[in-house]
């Protein structure tokens, strides 16, 4: 069995793009801790069972800004506040979901699934590209892939030029359909379960709706998709991707011969069907219990850790190897631990400078008065623009979801989770700061100016239903 080199790791974030990122949140922090010498003081108020009363706000202007050594200090002190338990689980589970599909694409798990799709409908060429596009759809809503699917890209775009299309049309199928799935997400762990961990609401609530939007999004990535196709057969001197093309038709059969089907290839399908069906049972079974549902990180992080080492020892029978994988994907994932510090680190400062109170209270009195429909409109478009300077999910969830979970906006809670994850989807195939994005393009050559020019159409239809599902979801009490 052909086994990947494990040092290549899936989730890789750039040197340039952890420096960014860093600094901007490590920015914001600054800005935290200076804003809480300025920012008025107070706190909530109590109720009768002695919980927090977030609709009472109580001035204490007693109290003066945070110590600059406490406020330095926030990302590791976060860790020992009453949010560190769970901040420490959400990172392992970040972790171990990582380091489990880095296993699984260097024994070839991934392929195989994509091999046995290709070799079943090899000769009907446009339900092979649907096929296609609906597993990547998938991987992005139910699982939360979308950087792993980079090691995915030349293979599918070398399939789709030995089938007569180009590789605008693989990307379009991968990268694209990914980015779609992550933004029609169903059962995604790093928008769905996060966001739904943090703001503390089952995930299968109303999930009927999210199914909903799953299928009508996907309708519209298709209806892209076989525009593109109809143009390029009708004049293929229009493919985007033409020169790429010519040198890739040159190696496309060594890339696929990788992926060469056989009993080793059936072992690997059998194992990784298996493993991916029960995860996704384990969410919906955990989702579902009203007396596990508190437990469904914990025992998905324990699932990817065992298992994704177990499938992968399965699969490719070298132990060594798995283990090598499985921690070169964990270093991969390594920088998350430090936006989610960052990110939990703001809230952290105000809570400790009791700012976040009159934070609170000042967002209440702005939405109060507002319908329900202009609230939920604001909140799309703050998490939107937040969206273009940090692409990373986590640290939004946590900086954002965490905000909103004491906010008193009027919106149901299931409401602003799909809020959070429309704004974090469509936005990584589209913005210059996703890295994935621009990497993806330069690996078919394709200039961004380009990708954007050619689909503002795409995206200006995709706006306009992102604003009617969300009008219709308030309106009709999701």
């Amino acid at each position: 069995m052909k086994k990947n080199n494990a040092e290549k790791t899936l989730i890789n974030i750039s040197r340039r793009t952890f420096l960014q990122v860093t600094a901007l949140l490590f920015g914001l922090l600054l800005l935290s801790a200076a804003l809480t010498y300025f920012i008025p003081k107070g706190e909530f108020g109590r109720l009768a069972d002695g919980g927090t009363n977030y609709l009472e706000y109580i001035p204490r202007g007693d109290l003066g800004g945070i110590s600059p050594l406490r406020g330095l200090l926030a990302p590791i002190l976060v860790f020992f506040s009453e949010d560190g338990l769970t901040l420490l689980v959400l990172s392992l589970f970040l972790f171990t979901i990582s380091a489990a599909f880095q296993v699984m694409n260097d024994v070839g798990g991934i392929r195989a699934l994509i091999g046995a799709v290709s070799e079943r409908f090899s000769a009907r060429r446009e339900l092979l590209l649907v096929l296609i596009a609906f597993l990547f759809y998938s991987f992005g809503s139910f699982l939360g892939l979308f950087e792993e699917m980079l090691t995915m890209l030349p293979i599918v775009t070398a399939l789709c030029v030995l089938i007569g299309f180009d590789s605008f049309t693989g990307f379009l199928c991968c990268i694209l359909a990914c980015g779609f799935g992550f933004a029609g997400a169903v059962t995604n762990p790093f928008t769905v379960l996060l966001a739904s961990e943090i703001i503390g609401v089952n995930p299968m609530e109303h999930i009927g709706y999210r199914i909903l939007i799953f299928f009508v999004m996907f309708a519209l990535l298709l209806a892209f998709l076989f525009l593109y196709l109809k143009r390029l057969k009708k004049d293929p001197s229009r493919s985007l991707t033409a020169a790429h093309d010519e040198k890739l038709r040159a190696s496309a059969a060594s890339i696929l011969q990788s992926a060469e089907n056989g009993e080793s290839d059936r072992k690997l399908r059998r194992i990784y069907a298996l493993f991916l069906l029960v995860s996704l049972a384990l969410i919906v079974t955990f989702s579902l219990s009203a007396s596990l549902r508190g437990y469904t990180v914990v025992f998905l992080t324990v699932y990817f850790l065992i298992f994704g080492i177990a499938a992968g020892a399965a699969a490719c029978g070298d132990i060594r190897f798995v283990l090598k994988s499985f921690w070169s994907g964990l270093l991969g994932a390594l920088p998350t631990i430090v936006f989610i510090a960052l990110a939990a680190s703001i809230k952290f400062v105000f809570d400790e400078a009791s700012v976040l109170p009159t934070i609170v209270h000042q967002i209440n009195l702005l939405i109060l008065g507002k319908s329900p429909v202009a609230v939920a409109l604001v909140i799309y478009l703050i998490v939107l623009l937040l969206e273009f300077f940090i692409s990373s999910s986590t640290a939004k969830a946590i900086l954002v979801m965490g905000l909103l979970a004491v906010v008193n906006t009027g919106l149901s809670k299931p409401m602003l989770v799909l809020l959070y994850t429309f704004a974090d989807g469509y936005t990584n195939v589209i913005f210059p700061t996703s890295p994935v994005l621009l990497i993806s393009l330069s690996m078919i050559e394709l200039d961004y100016f380009t990708w954007v020019k050619k689909s503002v159409p795409l995206f200006v239809v995709n706006l306009l239903l992102v604003l009617l599902f969300i009008i219709l979801g308030v309106l009709f009490g999701y």
